[in-house]
């Protein structure tokens, strides 16, 4: 059985069964029609995924690889803060008229900063020591940046992401691993779309710096589930499992800035029906 399944169907459970509920409290987010967003929360969830025993896609229902690989591309690679720049509509909701989302995420990204080497963006700088300077412990990005908190339509959810290249006895090559930090998530909603987003991630930036791909490990701070989420999380969790699906990216690139969404499949992706509809908390 997939073990990104058997992560979720846990924390899941854990959360349902041992978190805290916010039912009552003064909260931000609100439903479409007004109504607080309430959750069950669990603080500081730690998950952990081998990416080299398996791509961690749930089979309990479809994670869309590619729109996943896409808006992780958005950030991380075209460095835009315009959905426009995008394939889906998930940031239509924080758009502006002209659909920008402010000085968030792959706005960050693209800010150029002095270092000694010269002047580099977060993404670039990380690509420059992963291939100068691997064993670095200083190989990391953050996006939740202070003074631009005002100008951003929504708050950087997945901010910050550390880098660790380690040598394996006896391999020739070295191996990239990486944690995200996220101050928040919506377990339903954005659980697995994430995991997925930066497993990718590691997988490109990896092959980019001629490594193999190691540990990828989740960190966050506020997993919740919202109140309406309940009843399908609970079906959910219940759901048949199956075997992972085999990842392949295309071998044929070795330029970070040169995937695609395209260059990312699976075979014998074998899942559960989807939830249609998800209201999601604004």
């Amino acid at each position: 059985m997939s073990y990104a399944d058997k992560v979720f169907v846990d924390m899941c459970r854990d959360i349902l069964e041992n978190g805290t509920s916010t039912e009552g409290e003064k909260v931000r987010p609100h439903w479409p029609d007004g109504t607080p967003a309430y959750t069950i929360k669990k603080f500081g969830v730690v998950n952990r995924y081998d990416l080299r025993k398996e791509f961690p896609l749930l089979t309990l229902r479809k994670t869309a690889l590619k729109s996943a690989t896409d808006e992780m591309l958005w950030i991380w690679q075209q460095k835009s803060n315009n959905v426009n720049d995008l394939h889906s509509h998930i940031w239509d909701e924080w758009a502006d008229e002209d659909g920008s989302i402010g000085k968030a995420y792959g706005y960050q990204m693209g800010v150029k900063h002095q270092y000694k080497e010269g002047m580099m963006d977060q993404v670039d700088r990380v690509i420059y020591d992963l291939k100068n300077n691997p064993f670095s412990r200083r190989i990391m990005t953050n996006i939740y940046v202070h003074q631009d908190l005002h100008e951003m339509n929504l708050y950087p959810c997945a901010y910050s992401m550390t880098f660790n290249v380690t040598q394996r006895p006896g391999e020739d090559k070295l191996t990239l691993n990486g944690i995200l930090n996220q101050r928040s998530q919506d377990v339903l909603a954005a659980n697995n779309w994430n995991v997925v987003q930066y497993s990718v991630l590691l997988h490109m930036l990896a092959q980019s710096c001629d490594m193999y791909v190691g540990e990828f490990v989740h960190v966050i701070a506020d997993a919740h589930i919202y109140d309406r989420h309940v009843p399908l999380i609970k079906e959910l969790i219940e759901r048949e499992q199956f075997d992972a699906p085999k990842f392949t990216l295309n071998p044929d690139i070795h330029d970070f800035y040169e995937f695609t969404r395209n260059d990312v499949s699976v075979e014998n992706y074998i899942t559960g029906p989807q939830i249609e509809n998800i209201e999601i908390a604004i």
